[in-house]
Formats: C-alpha cells, structure tokens, sequence
C-alpha cells in the first residue's frame, strides 16, 4: 500500500508478451504460443490479454498486513505498546520495530498467533463467493533470508504462504506473489518493513533480496505451482525519484528476469510494479523486440495522500479514475492496476504512519492543521455514522474505478481485510452495500463513457 509520498502521476499499461517461438494471430488479437527447446517441459506462461481468467479480467483482493505487518491493518498489534494516550511515542513504526522490541522469542510468539489468524481457509472461500478470482499476496524478504542484523522473524512464513496458495488452487483462484519489502528498504514505507530508510540498492542489501527473491522464484516458478501462481512481482513500489533507476533495472530487475527465464528455464510471468514513473515509461524496457516475454507492469493509484486529491470534487476524481483506464489500453506490457481503495478521505488511523495525523482532518500538519483542514475524521471507522451521501459517493468512486481499470487487463483491490478501517477493507464495504456484488453489478453505469 502505498504510503504517504505518494507521487501523482497518470499512469498504466501494456499488450503483447510472449512465449518464443510464436505466432501472432491477427485476426483475433490474440496470441498463439508455442514452445520447444528447453522449454518443452514448462507449462505456458499465463496470457493476461488472451486467456483473461475463465473469460473475465482479473478482479483481485490484496491480503495485505497478513505475513507483512502495516500499522493501520491491524492496529491491535502495536496498540498493546501504548504507555500513554496522548501521543504514540514508544509505539514501533513497522515490522523491524516491533521484533526488535519484543525480542526474538515474544515476537515470535505473537506473530504465529496473528499469521494463524488473520486469514483463514474460510476467508479465501469468502473471497472466490464474492467473485473475486485472483489474490495478490505480499511477503517481506526476511521470511527467506536475512541480514546478520535483522531482528526479523524469518524461515516461518513460508509455510501460510503454502497454505494460502493451496487455499487458493481450492476455491479455484489465482495468485500472485509479490514482494514487499527489500533488505534496506525500496522506499521508506511501514509496508516495507522498515520505514524511512531507501538502502535497498546497497550492495549487501541488494544480495540479500536477490537470494530472496531467487529462492521466492525457484519454488513458485515450478509447474506444480503455475496453474494458479501466475506471476511473481519482483518487488513492490521501488520509489523511482529516490532510489537510481538504472541500478534498478541493471541490477536488480534484469538479473532477476534472467534467472527465471535462462537459470530456471521457466515461463513464469513476472511483474514489475512501475517505480511511480509516468504511464509509457516501461514502453520500451523488456520487450519482446528485445528477447523478452511474459512480463506486467503493475500500477498502483490512490487519490487520498496529498491535500489536493483529497479536495479534489467527485467527478474530478472519477475523471482521473477514467483518465487512468484510457491510458492502459495504448501502453506496451500488459497492465494490471495492482492497488487502488475506495477511500475517499485518509482518516484510517496510522495509514500514513505511526505518530502521523491525517491530512484530512488537518492533524498531519503539526504546525498549522486547521490551516489544512477539509473536514473531521470522528467516526470515520463507524459504520453508522457514515451519511448515505458519503455511501453513495464512495460506491459510485469504486464502482469508477473498476470500469476504468478493466479497460484492460484488471485489477487488485487494496485490501480484503482490516481489523477496523471501512474505506480500505472490500469485505466491509460489500457487507455495507458500497463495493458491488456481483461485481459486475453497477448503480452508476457507464462513467467512464461519458469523457
């Protein structure tokens, strides 16, 4: 979940990756893909634009803060560090935080009891009743391999990303596996793992994710596994106007690449989500011109974490929504949006972080808030006190943003599951009427047809 540097760009993207050799079929747009070599062995790689899943494009939950911890997800957690009720001091900021606090045993202890709660086999049901055909999955790199200095708990999570994988192949889902957290941290977030720190590129940070996600690819790139894993994202939200981008791609994003398809000799579709650069940027990297197949380029687009989307009127915001779907379908890779909420405001307690207000309400702005304050955050997590206005509005923004992002190849809603929020949690907002079931089902049709 993108945290709140969030950078406001208009972005999307692709269309044509593919197995070698093959044949594009004009007539139907479609592509025909056949394999030799060392590839016999392999299953096909997923086609997102042709095969789409059981003829619908992907319709996603996100399982964020199960087997990576965000503050905001499940605030019980790191509650119990309380000492005061007047500010969060004392109160860890992220998963390295809390296990180094606690210390290995107690954190250990804890986050055995949350993995083998949080999500169950019953939520997958739930989700594939909804449905919902896909689900992404974010892990931190720690859950493989770790620094000497890491307090993480490591080797553990391994076995619910298993079990939520066959949970998945049960009630007939995809996945994807994303990881989302790299050793030094990809871009400061709390859903890295470490927050305010941009180290990843470090060379002993860099070799620590590397074996990570190597490891992450060998497993879940094995044909036992691709018929319902079909895709590995090879990290998520690198914060492109940080971090050195050609480092990025050079030595990170193209030995990764090589591995799963020259080490491992597999078609897995990996994914690479779009470093906050502008839509068509990825245009021209990993082609298949250049020898490249089976590659996505993932978006992620909230409209909540800066002063001005968060004033901006409804109709502005469905527009950019649109805006959005209409520029996914004239962009190279195929294109998923991997994240996007129904929030329209940024009042979910913690969600810009531990000891940091909302903008919203004007507390985000220690010097001045009520400078900076469009309205009150009160109740925001209460069902009962939200008007039917704000009901409405709220299912017209989501039911605008599915449209667009199923312009082309579809989307992952963030996330399925909060313990409190409403705005960011697609299980309480289909219980309350404001997320569309079916999903298909729509009050305000036909927004995006209208620009």
């Amino acid at each position: 979940m993108l945290n709140f540097y969030i950078l406001n760009f208009i972005l999307l993207s692709m269309s044509m990756n593919i197995v070698m050799p093959f044949v594009i079929d004009n007539s139907t747009n479609s592509t025909v893909v056949e394999t030799s070599g060392q590839q016999d062995s392999h299953s096909l790689y997923y086609d997102y634009d042709a095969n789409k899943i059981n003829g619908h494009p992907i319709r996603g939950v996100n399982i964020g803060g199960w087997l990576l911890l965000e503050p905001y997800i499940t605030p019980s957690l790191f509650e119990a560090f309380r000492t005061n009720p007047n500010n969060d001091n004392g109160i860890p900021v992220d998963e390295y935080h809390f296990c180094q606090y606690l210390g290995f045993d107690e954190a250990k202890k804890r986050l055995e009891r949350h993995w083998s709660t949080f999500y169950q086999e019953s939520d997958f049901a739930n989700i594939a009743s909804n449905g919902f055909n896909l689900v992404r999955i974010p892990i931190g790199y720690w859950a493989f391999s770790k620094l000497d200095t890491d307090p993480y708990i490591t080797g553990i999570q391994e076995s619910y990303l298993d079990n939520a994988i066959q949970w998945a192949k049960k009630y007939n889902l995809k996945v994807w596996i994303d990881l989302h957290g790299a050793a030094g941290s990809q871009n400061g977030f709390d859903n890295s793992g470490l927050r305010d720190a941009y180290n990843f590129l470090d060379d002993s940070n860099l070799s620590v994710t590397r074996k990570a996600l190597n490891y992450i690819m060998s497993k879940y790139s094995q044909d036992e596994y691709l018929s319902t894993v079909i895709g590995i994202e090879l990290l998520n939200e690198p914060l492109g106007p940080v971090i050195d981008m050609n480092k990025l791609k050079n030595n990170f994003l193209m030995p990764s690449y090589n591995y799963v398809r020259y080490e491992l000799s597999t078609n897995q579709v990996i994914i690479i989500h779009d470093s906050f650069q502008a839509y068509h940027y990825w245009d021209n990297f990993m082609t298949v011109e250049q020898g490249f197949w089976g590659v996505v380029v993932d978006h992620h687009h909230y409209q909540v974490f800066s002063p001005g989307e968060l004033s901006r009127p409804l109709d502005v915001k469905i527009k950019t929504a649109c805006g959005l779907g209409y520029s996914m379908k004239n962009e190279y890779h195929w294109t998923i949006m991997g994240e996007f909420s129904g929030a329209l405001t940024d009042c979910t307690k913690w969600l810009n972080g531990v000891g940091r207000g909302a903008r919203y309400d004007g507390s985000f702005f220690v010097d001045n808030p009520q400078l900076h304050r469009l309205g009150s955050c009160a109740n925001n997590d209460d069902i009962s006190h939200w008007s039917k206005h704000r009901k409405e509005n709220t299912r017209k923004f989501i039911e605008a943003q599915l449209d667009a992002f199923e312009m082309r190849d579809g989307w992952i809603f963030w996330c399925y599951k909060t313990e409190d929020s409403i705005e960011w949690d697609a299980g309480k907002l289909i219980k309350y009427g404001i997320f569309p079931q079916p999903l298909t089902s729509r009050k305000y049709p036909d927004q995006c047809n209208i620009m």
